[in-house]
């Protein structure tokens, strides 16, 4: 525990939430919030953001490697591109991703780290569009 009261976690995960996700992504999110999910979003944004992904124990770039595969081998597939996107801003190459999808395929199966490829390779040809624009 680095002692970092609540309100210090949650404004150290607003900041790395916005410097890994962009600041369009964390406004319509923050927009999205309501009485409902206030709680969750405050749990996620001091947790993950303030407390994970704030250590600097690993890089931005282990973390990202490290989020897609485990989202891939988990099966929660619906974030790997927010997550894939967010790889501009914390320096995992598209080859840093291909390579931590290769592990998902042998330890936690194909068809897993298939469909995790094929998302990634959707979003990259998204954000490949959105850049010749």
């Amino acid at each position: 525990m680095t002692g970092k009261n609540v309100s210090e976690k949650f404004d150290q995960g607003m900041k790395t939430r916005r410097e890994v996700l962009g600041d369009a992504h964390v406004d319509r999110a923050e927009a999205a919030k309501s009485k409902f999910d206030l709680p969750f979003q405050t749990l996620i944004t001091e947790g993950a953001w303030g407390t994970v992904w704030s250590s600097d124990k690993i890089t931005r770039r282990e973390r990202s490697m490290l989020t897609i595969a485990l989202l891939a081998a988990t099966g929660n597939f619906e974030e790997i591109p927010m997550h894939i996107r967010a790889t501009l801003r914390t320096g995992a190459s598209k080859d840093d991703i291909a390579e931590a999808l290769q592990h998902v395929a042998i330890y936690a199966g194909v068809p897993k780290a298939n469909h995790a490829l094929k998302l990634a390779k959707q979003t990259y040809a998204e954000m490949e569009e959105t850049n010749h624009d």
